[in-house]
């Protein structure tokens, strides 16, 4: 029989709930998917996104298409805005940024992670993608102060993406600090996830029926908080 799929938050709450961890004056990095939608979120904060294409402070996602940039676009090749104070410089400087351990944050999307930090991002096996798009992640993870991950919680199969073991190809080991999801919001402790807040409706007990690893519940357990 078939596991009734849990409801979790949309995509864009997730983003929102990460918006809210980033710090004014932080340097940050967001990846394909959808971390590019926490740009959304941050308007008026003094919050410096960095684009390793060569591009920093920029703007949220374009909405009109009148004001499209073909030349000013983020990771996923979005549309994006110019704001007072964005500039732009070669692949070079940017890689010295990211590989200098400039950026205080990067925000990533996953396929699988596990409970000591290690995740994959880059190559989905089981959809015969042997060879992926690695692009400047494994740069940006291993040089970032803290490394958030935002994703679903669960596969289009229905298979767990929090998992005791990664199947895919890793793109880092132990660098993982947070992760968020459509159910829940978990940070990465020596001692395994700590389960801090679940999407509404939701219980502890149903987070742990599509995670592989152990759960730690938080004694302070809430509902995702906007």
């Amino acid at each position: 029989m078939e596991k009734a799929k849990l409801t979790g938050i949309p995509r864009e709450m997730i983003a929102l709930r990460i918006s809210k961890e980033i710090k004014d004056g932080d340097y940050v990095n967001l990846g394909i998917g959808i971390p590019t939608l926490i740009s959304n979120w941050i308007e008026g904060r003094d919050i410096m996104l960095q684009g390793e294409i060569g591009l920093l402070k920029s703007g949220p996602l374009v909405t009109d298409e009148a004001m499209i940039d073909q030349d000013c676009i983020n990771a996923s090749c979005q549309p994006i805005i110019e704001i007072p104070g964005t500039i732009y410089f070669d692949i070079l400087e940017s890689f010295t940024m990211i590989r200098g351990g400039r950026m205080n944050l990067v925000v990533m999307g996953a396929l699988q992670v596990n409970d000591k930090g290690d995740y994959a991002g880059w190559a989905n096996p089981s959809r015969g993608l042997d060879v992926g798009n690695i692009g400047g992640s494994m740069d940006l993870v291993a040089g970032a102060d803290r490394l958030f991950l935002a994703m679903e919680h669960v596969a289009v199969d229905g298979n767990p993406k929090v998992v005791k073991k990664l199947t895919f190809p890793p793109t880092t080991t132990g660098k993982v600090n947070m992760i968020f999801t459509d159910l829940a919001v978990m940070e990465v402790t020596p001692k395994g996830l700590l389960l801090k807040e679940i999407a509404p409706g939701l219980t502890a007990k149903d987070v742990q029926s599509v995670t592989e690893p152990k759960l730690i519940v938080s004694p302070d357990l809430k509902e995702i908080e906007f």
